[in-house]
């Protein structure tokens, strides 16, 4: 079962195409990092998705929903932004109309179960209005899982939050994948992105550019593996043959006292340079890998 699915979804303002024909497909359970450059169409994408705006062609449907749908909006959580918090309102008093609008009425402990998970279990009866930035970014969370949805959009969910705060919130995420929930998320921050998402899509142009897992993007984006590998003193008896047999092996060998580096075309190999040492009794004390981070694939897009 897909819990998102879009087939050929457009928004065109004008003669200005924002979203141009996507096909994507989210699989329930799994948690999808969201990316793209300021403009290029992430935020029109979610609104249709979320039914706050109509594609001009092009349908997707939710939890094998076809949408727009009314009902449909009452088996997902979207993540308000913290501004539209009303001040005088308390935090209880949020989750209770959140989830009267979702025609989900939820009892009082059921909120307080809820602000504990976001940590605002001390801030239950405290007005929004004099919450602090990331309290508010913690109770706009907590409205979007209120009702129990099945699947969250969350925009943002970490941005100018304390470290804190910031591990709370992928602790809070981490737990709602274990409970089955499909999450869609859209950071600036990659490194999350990088450490909690199942798959990744990178939109630029109104199009998605690439996507998979971080094992996926980095085969597309990178055709050989860095290899740094320190150990002990080779005998001089060995050095040719083993030199010859490296060079072999892989390309770009720079052999030092202790230590070399190698350019090789999978990890298949890594293991081969691995068992070779072995059998000349060379000591292995470190082993580093240079992969292309996530910052690397998206500002390569």
């Amino acid at each position: 079962m897909f819990a998102i699915e879009t087939k050929q979804l457009t928004k065109t303002f004008g003669k200005n195409k924002v979203v141009d024909q996507i096909d994507l497909q989210v699989k329930s359970g799994e948690i999808l990092g969201f990316l793209g450059r300021n403009g290029a169409g992430k935020s029109t994408f979610i609104n249709m998705l979320t039914g706050i705006i109509q594609p001009s062609s092009g349908s997707y449907s939710l939890l094998d929903v076809q949408g727009p749908n009314d009902d449909i909006k009452k088996q997902i959580g979207v993540m308000p932004d913290y501004s539209a918090l009303n001040a005088s309102m308390t935090a209880m008093k949020h989750l209770k109309f959140l989830a009267a609008v979702s025609e989900k009425p939820v009892s009082d402990e059921r909120c307080m179960d809820i602000l504990k998970l976001v940590g605002l279990e001390e801030q239950a009866h405290k007005k929004a209005g004099k919450f602090s930035f990331g309290m508010k970014k913690k109770l706009a969370i907590a409205q979007a899982i209120i009702h129990d949805p099945q699947l969250i959009f969350l925009d943002e969910p970490t941005s100018g939050l304390d470290a804190e705060s910031v591990i709370h919130i992928h602790q809070l995420i981490q737990q709602l994948h274990q409970q089955g929930k499909t999450i869609f998320m859209t950071s600036h921050n990659l490194d999350e992105v990088e450490k909690i998402c199942s798959r990744i899509a990178i939109m630029k142009d109104g199009k998605i550019g690439k996507m998979g897992s971080m094992d996926e993007l980095r085969a597309y984006y990178q055709s050989t593996i860095t290899v740094t590998i320190k150990h002990s003193p080779i005998r001089s008896t060995h050095l040719p043959t083993l030199e010859q047999w490296l060079t072999l092996t892989g390309t770009q060998l720079e052999m030092k006292t202790s230590q070399f580096t190698i350019h090789v075309t999978s990890e298949k190999k890594i293991a081969e340079i691995i068992r070779a040492l072995g059998k000349y009794n060379i000591d292995i004390y470190r082993v580093d890998v240079n992969e292309p981070s996530l910052e690397e694939i998206f500002l390569d897009e």
